[in-house]
Order: C-alpha cells, then sequence, then structure tokens
C-alpha cells in the first residue's frame, strides 16, 4: 500500500522518510521516549536511520503498520504515530510527542484523525491502546481521544528486556459516530442479566 497523509487544520500527518531521520533522532533523545517507548536505549542515529529508511517504508508497503510523522504547519516534527495491525480488523495505537510540543493536544488530534482513516478506509473495527502502568502522559492521550479504559494486563509489554504491566483501552467506530466494517454485539449489561 502506498502511504497517505493526513491533515487537521493544525497538523500534517505524513510517513516519515530519510529527509527526517535527523529530527526523529533529536526528539527520541528525550529520556522520557526512552522510558515509556519501546524504542532502543540509547537511541543511536543508527535507529533512526534504520526507521525512516526501513521501519516505515516496509509497513506500509506490507499493510503491517501505518506511520505518520505528526508535523506543524512550519514542517517541525510535534511526534510520531503508529498503527499497527494486530488481527484481523484490530490496530494498536502508539505514539509520542515531542517534549516542546506536549500538552497541546497535538497527539489526542492525530490519534482521533488516524483512528478515523483506519475506521473509514482500512476496515479496522477496533483500536487498541496499550501503556505501560504509570505512563500517565499517554493515559491523558487515550482517555482525551474517547478510549475506553478496559483494565490492566498483567505481564503483557515487554520494555527492553522487563516485562511489565499494562493499561489497555480501546476505540470503536462507534465511539466516533462511524459504522463498523463488521456487525458489534456487545455484552449485555449486568442490568440486563439480571432481568433475564
Amino acid at each position: 500500500m502506498e502511504p497517505v497523509t493526513l491533515s487537521t487544520p493544525r497538523l500534517l500527518l505524513r510517513t516519515v522518510d530519510p529527509q527526517d531521520t535527523e529530527a526523529v533522532y533529536a526528539a527520541v533523545q528525550d529520556p522520557d521516549i526512552q522510558r515509556w517507548t519501546t524504542i532502543p536505549s540509547p537511541y543511536l542515529p543508527e535507529h533512526a536511520r534504520s526507521f525512516t529508511e526501513q521501519v516505515v517504508p516496509d509497513g506500509w508497503s506490507e499493510g503491517s503498520m501505518f506511520t505518520f510523522g505528526v508535523f506543524l504547519p512550519t514542517g517541525e516534527l510535534a511526534g510520531m504515530l503508529g498503527l499497527t495491525m494486530r488481527s484481523l480488523g484490530t490496530a494498536e495505537v502508539g505514539f509520542w510527542a515531542a517534549k516542546e510540543h506536549r500538552g497541546r493536544g497535538y497527539i489526542t488530534e492525530a490519534t482521533l484523525t488516524a483512528a478515523r482513516w483506519g475506521f473509514t478506509q482500512r476496515a479496522i473495527d477496533r483500536v487498541e491502546w496499550r501503556a505501560e502502568v504509570g505512563n500517565q502522559g499517554s493515559r491523558a492521550v487515550a482517555e482525551r481521544a474517547g478510549f475506553s479504559i478496559e483494565g490492566v494486563l498483567r505481564s503483557a509489554l515487554n520494555n527492553k528486556g522487563v516485562r511489565r504491566d499494562c493499561w489497555v483501552g480501546s476505540l470503536l467506530p462507534s465511539d466516533l459516530g462511524l459504522p463498523s466494517a463488521a456487525p458489534y454485539l456487545p455484552a449485555p449489561s449486568q442490568d440486563e442479566d439480571r432481568r433475564s
């Protein structure tokens, strides 16, 4: 599949390529990004090159991972977002924000834009969000984007060789007023179970 470009009034979401390698490398030197994400640490120039020259284009061409750089109208890199296909109709969202651009709602806006695209153009019916328990910044983005926090998965995330508990949440097409690609039959509520 060819990469797509998405936009909002404040942002341009486009694939990253070799011209963005230095900006990716510089942003990811932030200790918080290295602490809370599964990227290599220390993050070296060759990691950035591999990401922009191989990982990102391969993900698009294989339809396995749709990575968007989150850019401001000035061309400055504000963050990164990816939708990784996990199973038929389910994608997992991952993101980070450059330190100087946190707290402005850019990643929430990018997450909603990418999710709408996935729901309407890629037949995705569930976007999952996972983050290590304690990553309050990531959780705040997920909650502002409308994800339902579903609980804690024990030992479900491997970050740099250490298994960790993680929060999990989901966003469905219906949460954004969109139809699902496949029918969805939610479980009855506990009140309905008691009446049956």
